[in-house]
């Protein structure tokens, strides 16, 4: 296990302070320029988890309300709010500097039976082959600026291989519907309960830039102010993030200054485990 692997792994692993309170690393993961929405999420989920017995996370819903602060730690407050005999209800509350970042409720179920249908895996090209996520920044590493650079190519836990990439620093119009394959090999072995909070985790990665593509726009140019605004997973059935899992986006509309993103995450052999939906802020950045 690699370094930055065990270094997720454990900013997962959130801190019982009380029974209801835990706390978790704020810095690391995807980025230490600000909290990664992502880790959020996984960590209040883990912290979720870490009062509810015998079954798994159908469904969740949080609101990013303020960014997160990497130099100090977060603090979660579980509210259990029901217990019952199918389905058991949480609202966690993540907390820094005194003020909510983050309230997000959950929802645990039984495994049971029923009838079964899902919409097929669009057919795309397989992970084999495609760049990674680092061969496509070494490539345009230059581009960035002597103070972002590190931060830049910094490795990262989970591998990345984009299906139709966007230049980040020369953006063309092209398709809202874009596709990636992702992973962690690391994962190997974990609980069922964390290949969730790691599949909520990457739940977060390129979601946004889907409102973005028609319009020729990426982070790197300086030209939009974004961040998630809310964000929603339901999990379908049991993932195991080891292996490659296609995620395929598409943004149904953008305007306002928000952009809606959904997404479906699929097995490598075509099954449903998962599907997202997250507004974010789409605003253009003022030339002064």
């Amino acid at each position: 296990m690699t370094d930055i692997v065990a270094e997720l792994l454990d900013l997962l692993e959130v801190e019982r302070l009380e029974v209801d309170l835990f706390r978790g690393t704020g810095a690391g993961g995807e980025t230490n320029i600000r909290i990664f929405g992502g880790h959020v999420i996984a960590q209040a989920l883990a912290a979720a988890y870490r009062t509810v017995d015998d079954r798994l996370c159908h469904s969740l819903h949080a609101y990013f309300m303020r960014p997160g602060d990497p130099a100090i730690p977060v603090v979660y407050h579980v509210d259990e709010a029901r217990d019952g005999s199918s389905f058991t209800t949480r609202r966690v509350t993540a907390i820094q500097h005194g003020k909510q970042i983050l309230n997000m409720s959950a929802s645990f179920h039984i495994q049971e039976e029923s009838w079964q249908h899902q919409h097929p895996m669009p057919e795309v090209e397989g992970p084999e082959g495609i760049p990674t996520r680092e061969e496509l920044r070494k490539e345009q590493a230059h581009k960035v600026s002597d103070k972002r650079r590190q931060d830049y190519l910094r490795p990262r836990p989970i591998e990345i291989r984009e299906i139709a990439p966007q230049d980040h620093f020369d953006p063309r119009p092209v398709s809202d519907v874009n596709h990636l394959w992702f992973r962690m090999e690391g994962a190997r072995g974990v609980s069922p309960q964390m290949h969730q909070c790691l599949l909520a985790y990457a739940s977060d990665m390129n979601l946004l830039g889907s409102s973005m593509r028609p319009h020729g726009l990426t982070w790197f140019r300086g030209e939009v102010m974004t961040a998630s605004l809310d964000h929603s997973m339901w999990f379908h059935g049991p993932a195991e993030f080891d292996q490659w899992h296609l995620y395929t986006m598409d943004a149904p509309f953008t305007g306002g200054a928000r952009g809606f993103n959904r997404g479906a995450i699929y097995t490598q052999d075509g099954r449903l485990v998962a599907s997202v939906a997250q507004e974010g802020l789409v605003r253009p950045v003022k030339k002064k």
